[in-house]
């Protein structure tokens, strides 16, 4: 289990802001293009998040409850995509609870999808079926995970 745990919020928020969303100097080349992948597809759910915000002031028209429940999901939805990118860019710190949370929110995905393919009835079906989200996300934590990411990690929390 890491030790390097958050003690208060300050912790959580990455080191300069967000103005350092895309420097990954020092970083070996695992570590870069996980930190990209999760980086980007945070920014793709914020975004998409967004444009669903829009379908949904519209069905409130037509369908007031099942819109009450979809805006619901959507502020969850959109709340793990920013915790995705500030996880990624804690995790491009060398925190290791940012690596092991990162790791947890791949483990959601896969469960995500196979509870999306039982309920539709088919591989793929239905909004929880996204294998290929499952699939890119596990790209990301098998990169995280690799002996030379490892010894990056280790050298960071031994230079701390």
């Amino acid at each position: 289990m890491p030790t390097d745990g958050p003690r208060n919020f300050n912790d959580v928020l990455p080191q300069g802001g967000f103005s350092g969303i895309f420097k990954t100097m020092g970083l070996p080349t695992e570590l870069k293009v996980s930190y990209f992948i999760w980086v980007i597809s945070g920014l793709l759910g914020l975004l998409f998040g967004l444009i669903g915000l829009f379908a949904i002031i519209a069905a409130f028209a037509f369908m007031p409850g099942v819109a009450a429940l979809l805006l619901v999901l959507l502020i969850i939805s959109l709340a793990v995509a920013a915790a995705q990118i500030v996880l990624a860019m804690k995790m491009k710190e060398g925190k290791e609870w940012a690596r092991l949370a990162l790791t947890v929110l791949a483990a959601v995905s896969l469960l995500l999808a196979i509870f999306g393919s039982i309920n539709a009835g088919g591989p793929g079906a239905g909004l929880g079926g996204n294998w290929f989200g499952f699939l890119v996300s596990a790209v990301a934590v098998v990169l995280m995970w690799l002996p030379n990411s490892q010894l990056w990690f280790k050298a960071v929390k031994g230079a701390v």
